[in-house]
């Protein structure tokens, strides 16, 4: 649970972090959008880079940003296993033979791209949440959607929702941890290597942590009515979000980005033939 990086915020000083929450939230979508465009691994060698010089002018740990990947461990597994069996593209020369079982150069390259693409995927959000704070994404959000209420979609109560969820998590994986210690001073067995104790070990986890999130949420809501909160969307708010000179500096380089991406997908530039560089494109 504490390998969860949604909704934790890393208090560092740093130019990323100092960056508008808007502008932060339209690169994060429009990087999604990348991510899909890189079909090579010259495009995810551009991507890696560009994400490590932003990991360290955030001046958050590598090390601490790669734990985020623990929690897709198993879905890297089942993606790679379903990708091997199941890819019906290009096969070309035989990597590795073993009875019935051949593994093609085809399929190898396939695997990789699909892994990278899952890994960076889930990179990208967790910087976001790492270099921003949740009250910052929620007015960032809330100032981005102001479009929709024109239609009558209650802007401000949506972004309420999201900022409470985003600061839930946190407390709900401290609440885990204690049930959890609780078990185990009870004698229960979490770490058996049969899966279905396992399973059946994680009941006593969930029940009182369902209840303890209702109980929170009640606790909250009283709380809310008895300040009198109501979600107007006339309220006003002590920080109020600025564009700096950093803020226009972050979608120029984001944007060059975007442009070399699309540049090794569509090859803007017919004179220089990326075919030199092997089977990497």
């Amino acid at each position: 649970m504490r390998e969860i990086a949604l909704g934790q915020y890393y208090q560092t000083s740093s130019i990323v972090h100092s960056t508008d929450a808007r502008v932060k939230l339209l690169i994060s979508i429009a990087y999604l959008v990348m991510v899909f465009f890189v079909e090579t691994y010259i495009g995810f060698g551009v991507l890696a880079v560009c994400f490590l010089l932003t990991v360290f002018a955030s001046r958050v740990p590598l090390f601490k940003v790669l734990k985020s990947l623990k929690v897709i461990l198993f879905l890297a597994f089942f993606t790679f296993l379903m990708t091997m069996l199941f890819y019906g593209g290009a096969k070309k020369t035989v990597v590795w033979e073993w009875w019935i079982i051949k593994i093609y150069e085809g399929q190898l390259y396939a695997c990789g791209l699909v892994l990278l693409r899952l890994v960076f995927l889930v990179l990208g959000p967790t910087m976001l949440t790492f270099t921003t704070t949740p009250v910052e994404l929620t007015d960032g959000l809330e100032w981005l959607l102001k479009p929709l209420a024109l239609i009558g979609i209650p802007i401000h109560s949506g972004a309420l929702v999201m900022s409470m969820t985003l600061r839930i998590i946190p407390n709900l994986i401290d609440e885990t941890d204690r049930i959890i210690n609780a078990q185990k001073s009870r004698c229960a067995d979490f770490d058996s290597r049969n899966i279905f104790k396992r399973a059946k070990a994680m009941i006593p986890i969930l029940v009182p942590l369902i209840a303890s999130s209702f109980r929170k949420a009640d606790e909250l809501a009283d709380a809310m009515d008895s300040r009198c909160f109501v979600g107007a969307k006339n309220r006003t708010r002590m920080r109020k979000l600025r564009f700096t000179w950093r803020d226009p500096i972050a979608l120029i380089l984001f944007a060059a980005e975007f442009t070399v991406i699309l540049w090794l997908k569509f090859n803007f530039f017919p004179f220089v033939d990326l075919s030199t560089v092997g089977w990497i494109v």
